[in-house]
């Protein structure tokens, strides 16, 4: 994992940089903000900067950004993103993220997550507490890929930290990592696997237990490994996949598959101030299992997609909008 940790005169730029923006925008805005956003990121350091432009070219699988500000004053814990947005909860923090996210890639978003908002409050939310959302607290959230089904699915995945107080491990683990037969590599390149749209997409809530709930959404076809030999991507969502047909060799990779990501998992625990960014091609990640209180004092993240191109979802989607629908 790649480490950057901002200085004390690092960190006071960075917040004079969001003092300016806010001073600038009465009506926060997220979604406008973001066609300027890689502009107005030239005022981080310097330092930083150079630091995220060389995790792009190396394609680095993880990179951990430490000392970010956060408001002293921050508001408690919402119960849900939606108290959050109503609220305009962590708006320093989502500017933060948006910030130095600009630096990595394009943000956007999604028309059927979390009502179309750019940045996501990843809190814990009554009622959602097994749900295979980054609703959930008391399930874990098996590692995936983020978007798994989607064409546009993000180059990153990044998680700024507000509140962890009782230090739940955001898990990940990377390609790189894994030893797997000749064999099995061979199975999971193969255009035989079934992708869908998980439950934050739907609006639905899959059956976990007898596995029912995938029929009859729509899915894309493709394989698990792909690209360079030498340096392969991989997708995978175990709980929103299927072997194409449900015979054959791509059924039992799916389960040696998942065998073996869990083997090489890693624990990383976010703490206030530290933003992760997770290229979405090279590893998997998920969430340990945690008991929320909904006192105020739950975990609390801030999560932005980014991608490397964003013309491709102009292109694909034949509107210029940064939200896909």
């Amino acid at each position: 994992m790649e480490n950057f940790l901002l200085t004390a005169q690092e960190r006071a730029q960075v917040d004079r940089l969001v003092d300016d923006v806010l001073a600038d925008w009465t009506s926060w805005d997220p979604l406008r903000f973001a066609e300027q956003a890689g502009s107005v990121a030239h005022g981080l350091p310097l330092r930083l900067r150079r630091f995220l432009a060389d995790v792009r070219a190396a394609e680095a699988d993880v990179a951990l950004v430490s000392g970010l500000p956060v408001d002293p004053a921050l508001a408690p814990t919402p119960a849900g993103w939606d108290m959050a947005a109503k609220n305009g909860a962590g708006r320093r923090e989502e500017l933060v993220l948006l910030l130095v996210g600009a630096v990595l890639g394009e943000p956007f978003g999604w028309a059927n997550q979390q009502d179309g908002r750019l940045v996501h409050d990843v809190v814990p939310t009554p009622g959602m507490e097994r749900s295979l959302t980054s609703a959930s607290s008391t399930e874990p959230l098996t590692l995936h890929t983020e978007d798994v089904f989607h064409p546009f699915r993000c180059d990153y995945v990044s998680l700024f930290c507000l509140r962890n107080p009782d230090e739940v491990g955001t898990t990940i683990t990377r390609f790189d990592a894994l030893d797997f037969p000749g064999e099995l590599r061979e199975a999971l390149s193969e255009e035989s696997f079934r992708f869908y749209p998980d439950d934050s997409h739907t609006g639905e809530i899959l059956n976990v237990v007898d596995g029912d709930g995938l029929t009859g959404r729509r899915s894309t076809v493709g394989p698990v490994v792909f690209g360079p030999a030498e340096r392969s991507y991989l997708r995978f969502d175990r709980d929103f996949m299927t072997a194409d047909q449900e015979a054959g060799r791509a059924a039992e990779a799916i389960t040696v598959m998942h065998g073996l990501l869990c083997e090489a998992v890693e624990r990383i625990v976010l703490r206030p101030g530290e933003a992760i960014f997770v290229d979405n091609y090279r590893i998997v990640h998920g969430r340990e299992p945690f008991s929320a209180r909904y006192d105020g004092n739950d975990r609390w993240l801030k999560r932005l997609n980014l991608i490397r191109d964003v013309r491709r979802i102009y292109a694909g989607s034949g509107a210029r909008s940064r939200i896909i629908t």
